[in-house]
C-alpha cells in the first residue's frame, strides 16, 4: 500500500504536468504564440539566482519583484503572476527534494499545504482581477514586511523552535489557519517562507521542518494560483519562462552541491534592494492615484 509520502509525490507530478499543459495550451490559444518566447541571458539569470538562494531559504518572491521593478522587465500589474508562473517548475523539484529527506509527520505536512492551497485559490481569483495601483500598493507593504522579516533572520530575532516534526489538536488548527492566511498572501507577493518559519518555530516544531512544508505548500499552490494568472493572462510571458529555465539548475546545484552558505551579507543586500524597490513601488501607486 503506497505511503502517505508516495500519495503526495504523485499529486505533485500530476499537479506539475496539469500545470504545464495548461501554460503550453494558454500561450497557444493567445497572442503571446505568435512571439519569440526565448528569454534573454538576464531574465534566466534572475530565474537562476533567486531559485539559488530560494532553495537555501531565503526565498524568491522579493528579490524576483525587487530586481523586476528596479529593471523595468515586467509591469507592476504583472509581476505577481509572472512569478507564480515562472517560479512554479523549480518549486517543484525543491519539494521533491525536501520532502524526500525530512522526516515530518505527515498528518501536520499535508494539512499546512492544502490549506495554503485553499488560501491562494481564493487569492489569486481576487489579485488576477485588482487594478494596477492595487497591486503596487499591495507588493510595496509586501517588500517591507520581507525586508523586517531578513533583518529578524540576521539579528536572530526569530524564536529558536523546538524538536517535534508534528502537530496535532489546537496548535495543529492554528497551523493550518496560518497556512491559509499566508497561502492567500503569496498571491501578492508576500512570501510564505520567513513567515512559515517564524510560525512553525512559536509552535515548537524543529525549524528544519519548515523547508519541506515551506516548499510543499509552495509546490501546491503555486501551480494552482498560475491557472488563476494563466486565464487572465496577467503575466509576462518571456520572464516567466527565464524563471523557469533557470531555476532548474539552480535548485538542483543549491540542494545537492552547495548545501548551505554563509547567508548574512547576501540578507543585508536583499534588504537594501527590497526597501529600495518597496518604496519605488509605492511611490508609482501614489503617483498614479493623483
Amino acid at each position: 500500500m503506497p505511503t502517505v509520502r508516495t500519495l503526495l509525490f504523485v499529486a505533485l507530478g500530476v499537479l506539475g504536468l496539469v500545470f504545464l499543459v495548461r501554460w503550453i495550451q494558454q500561450v497557444r490559444s493567445s497572442q503571446q504564440g505568435t512571439v519569440d518566447v526565448r528569454p534573454s541571458i538576464f531574465e534566466s539569470a534572475v530565474g537562476f539566482v533567486t531559485n539559488f538562494f530560494d532553495t537555501l531559504g531565503i526565498g524568491s518572491f522579493a528579490p524576483t519583484t525587487s530586481i523586476y521593478k528596479l529593471k523595468n522587465i515586467v509591469s507592476d500589474e504583472h509581476i505577481p503572476g509572472t512569478m507564480h508562473i515562472g517560479h512554479t517548475p523549480p518549486v517543484i523539484i525543491q519539494a521533491f527534494i525536501f520532502i524526500a529527506i525530512i522526516q515530518i509527520d505527515m498528518t501536520t505536512l499535508v494539512s499546512m499545504i492544502t490549506a495554503a492551497v485553499l488560501g491562494a485559490w481564493l487569492g489569486a481569483g481576487v489579485v488576477a482581477r485588482l487594478p494596477r495601483r492595487k497591486i503596487q500598493i499591495g507588493m510595496g507593504v509586501a517588500l517591507l514586511v520581507a525586508a523586517a522579516s531578513f533583518v529578524m533572520s540576521i539579528y536572530g530575532i526569530f524564536p529558536g523552535g523546538g524538536t517535534e516534526t508534528g502537530m496535532r489538536g489546537v496548535s495543529l488548527v492554528f497551523a493550518a489557519t496560518g497556512s491559509f492566511v499566508l497561502g492567500s498572501l503569496m498571491t501578492i507577493g508576500v512570501g510564505y517562507y520567513a513567515p512559515c518559519m517564524i510560525m512553525v518555530s512559536l509552535l515548537g516544531m524543529n525549524p528544519t521542518m519548515a523547508f519541506p512544508i515551506m516548499m510543499g505548500s509552495s509546490a501546491f499552490l503555486m501551480p494552482v494560483a498560475s491557472v488563476r494568472f494563466l486565464s487572465a493572462n496577467k503575466y509576462s510571458l518571456r520572464p516567466a519562462i527565464g524563471l523557469a529555465l533557470g531555476g532548474i539548475p539552480a535548485v538542483l546545484i543549491a540542494a545537492f552541491i552547495v548545501k548551505s552558505l554563509p547567508l548574512n551579507a547576501m540578507r543585508w543586500l536583499v534588504v537594501v534592494v527590497v526597501l529600495y524597490a518597496a518604496v519605488a513601488m509605492l511611490r508609482s501607486a501614489f503617483r498614479s492615484g493623483q
